[in-house]
């Protein structure tokens, strides 16, 4: 995998790289960072005789991060088993609008296209940490099975059901909802919550749809998912309710039109959705001031 030569260049191409498969592997910015920092420390703690011998250091390096990520997946399901309320991956917010006042700028970093949406990371986050591996190797970055073998220490065959099984997962895909069409609705969603028009918010609805909240035990939200386009409009407002001077805003989220909650210019939510025929069918909620980093001084 890679084809990566030594130069600091090329390294430094690589990372752009290993943090793009990390991320989509974990659905954590900062797992992935340090995901790929501890690949990037096991080959510079090699003897340098072992890495002469190396011919591809990228296709070593994501090997190596590649099973890191899988040990991380494995661990973090009993993590998650103890986490207050739902996990939701980390949201991206566009790269002009990363904050970028700790030095690092990971928003250059991580590709922002199909694979990194709301609605596909949490599929991502069904499949078991092979499936996940195999899959996201496989049909997003288009690695062979053989390659992916040596990642998961299994047959190529065994990989290709592994990738398989976790397409089954993601089911039929849909025509995708233009951007000029989602953010239409998100914008209609912005406006009806603003004026707290829950007979607006409603139509706008699908009546099957599900909101999902994640606040990680650190700030108030719903602990469980919140399912009906009726009973989502009543939440929607009685948050508006309890949260005078809050300012909604349209921006991008994870590379698709969300929203975002900021009072005092701080950043308190973060809105993902997803929109089928002209209506929201899922909303993930983040809350979790730990996954709002990149989003703190927003504007």
């Amino acid at each position: 995998m890679g084809t990566v030569g030594n130069s600091t260049d090329g390294m430094a191409g690589e990372r752009r790289h290993l943090i793009n498969v990390a991320y989509r592997l974990l659905g954590s910015v900062s797992e992935a960072e340090d995901a790929v920092q501890d690949a990037y420390a096991r080959w510079y703690g090699l003897p340098r005789s072992r890495r002469e011998e190396i011919l591809s250091p990228g296709a070593w390096l994501t090997t190596v991060t590649g099973r890191i990520c899988l040990d991380l997946l494995g661990s973090a399901r009993a993590r998650r088993e103890r986490y207050v309320g739902a996990w939701l991956p980390e949201p991206l917010p566009d790269r002009t609008e990363w904050d970028h006042t700790d030095g690092s700028d990971p928003a250059d970093q991580i590709v922002l296209d199909e694979s990194v949406v709301m609605a596909f990371l949490v599929v991502l986050e069904s499949m078991t940490p092979a499936e996940r591996v195999a899959f996201v190797l496989h049909d997003v970055f288009r690695y062979p099975f053989a390659e992916i073998a040596d990642v998961l220490g299994r047959t190529p065959a065994a990989c290709k059901q592994l990738a398989a099984s976790a397409r089954r997962r993601v089911g039929v895909t849909r025509a995708p909802v233009t951007a000029t069409g989602q953010a239409d609705v998100v914008r209609h969603v912005k406006e009806a919550w603003e004026t707290k028009d829950i007979a607006a918010l409603v139509g706008l609805l699908d009546p099957a749809a599900v909101m999902t909240a994640d606040g990680g035990g650190m700030v108030g939200t719903v602990l469980r998912p919140v399912e009906g386009g009726e009973r989502i409009a009543g939440y929607m407002v009685a948050i508006a309710d309890m949260a005078p001077g809050l300012e909604l805003l349209e921006r991008s989220v994870n590379g698709v039109p969300g929203l975002v909650a900021r009072r005092a210019g701080v950043v308190m939510t973060v809105a993902s959705f997803d929109v089928s025929d002209g209506r929201v069918t899922r909303i993930w909620v983040v809350r979790n001031p730990e996954k709002l980093r990149p989003w703190a001084r927003e504007g």
